[in-house]
């Protein structure tokens, strides 16, 4: 009995030791590297890709921050920030929370809502007052304070995905997860495996899977070379503005590819 023990110690000590060296030897990199917005590129609704009205966009305190301040109504004035690289397969992860009101005029579905669009266009691609990219978003909900909202839902501006088996019937699906009320900072990790398979994951659970990423749905303006059926294997990654003031730090990436070469 005694011996059977160490066995099965051993093979733990083994497993945790080879846990370990995988984790010390992934090459995660920031896409953030909170000073500056030096790799990413703004496209606000209404302004040449590159113009960061009223400094939208900004850095304070080693966060990116998406702020309303210099705005006296929203006016439909969707943003995004954009990679500058595209990518296909990797890990994203990134911590975020919601803060202060809502701007005056962004639509009531807008409260608490930002996201992380994955498999976008080059910002430059997109019509001046295009107010979406064409994309898969992970959606970043935040509670009311009394009401259950789930995060981490998935969302389809011009795309389609399946769920299980079946092909999403409408344009955003809830997640499992916990509701996050205030102001606390919300860890997320994505997972993308090109266009086969995604995970949601937040705080160390995953929340929702889907599969089978295309082009197709409509619903925002179609980009150049757009094709229903096409599948959606790797683009831009791109963080919201859609009219509440919300943070991100802690943005990194795993280049799965990369990592297995």
């Amino acid at each position: 009995m005694k011996k059977l023990y160490w066995i099965i110690l051993g093979c733990c000590v083994c497993c945790l030791a080879c846990r370990t060296e995988s984790s010390e030897t992934e090459n995660w990199i920031p896409l953030f590297n909170g000073k500056n917005l030096e790799g990413w590129t703004v496209k606000i609704t209404g302004y040449p890709c590159g113009e960061n009205f009223a400094n939208t966009f900004r850095v304070e305190d080693s966060v990116l921050k998406v702020s309303y301040d210099g705005y006296d109504e929203f006016n439909n004035r969707f943003g995004h920030i954009f990679t500058d690289t595209d990518y296909s397969h990797y890990k994203l992860r990134l911590e975020y929370r919601f803060t202060g009101e809502q701007v005056s005029g962004a639509p009531g579905w807008a409260v608490r809502n930002s996201g992380a669009m994955l498999h976008c266009p080059a910002p430059e691609t997109m019509d001046l007052y295009q107010d979406f990219p064409v994309s898969i978003e992970a959606q970043f909900l935040g509670g009311d304070g009394v009401n259950e909202r789930t995060t981490c839902n998935v969302c389809t501006p011009g795309t389609e995905v399946v769920l299980g088996r079946n092909k999403l019937d409408g344009h955003c699906a809830n997640s499992s997860s916990k509701t996050y009320h205030g102001d606390r900072w919300v860890a997320v990790e994505i997972v993308v495996l090109g266009d086969s398979l995604v995970h949601h994951i937040v705080e160390g659970d995953t929340v929702l899977t889907y599969s089978h990423l295309t082009l197709g749905g409509g619903g925002v303006t179609p980009d150049p070379g757009y094709r229903e059926g096409t599948p959606l294997k790797q683009g831009r990654i791109a963080l919201q503005s859609e009219g509440h003031p919300v943070e991100f730090r802690k943005i990194e990436l795993l280049n799965l590819e990369a990592q297995n070469k």
